[in-house]
């Protein structure tokens, strides 16, 4: 019986959500496959969604495994800047951006 609660113990992740803008922000699906591409590669993270319409990514992740300084520093390896938002906040959408992603 000990060995079983040990085991359940050993097992609990510290599984977190954080939300995340970006700079330049998303425009088209090509976007978000690249920050969904580059982003499952990161120790910890365990789901990626996006939102275009409100240029937020989510980002699940397993805190024993990784933070969100290193999640939100990984954006650079792939040439976007990330800012961490909640799920509330307005985010402005810049018109006069174009992607680079097409």
């Amino acid at each position: 019986m000990m060995l079983a609660m040990v085991a359940i113990a050993a097992s609990a992740k510290d599984i977190k959500t954080v939300i995340f803008t970006t700079t330049p922000q998303m425009h088209c699906a090509n976007c978000e496959n690249k920050i969904k591409g580059n982003l499952r590669f990161e120790k910890g993270v365990k789901e990626i969604k996006t939102d275009i319409e409100a240029q937020k990514v989510f980002v699940t992740y397993d805190a024993d495994k990784t933070t969100e300084k290193k999640l939100q520093d990984s954006f650079e390896k792939f040439g976007y800047k990330a800012a961490k938002t909640t799920k509330d906040a307005k985010v402005a959408v810049h018109d006069g951006e174009e992607c680079g992603n097409m």
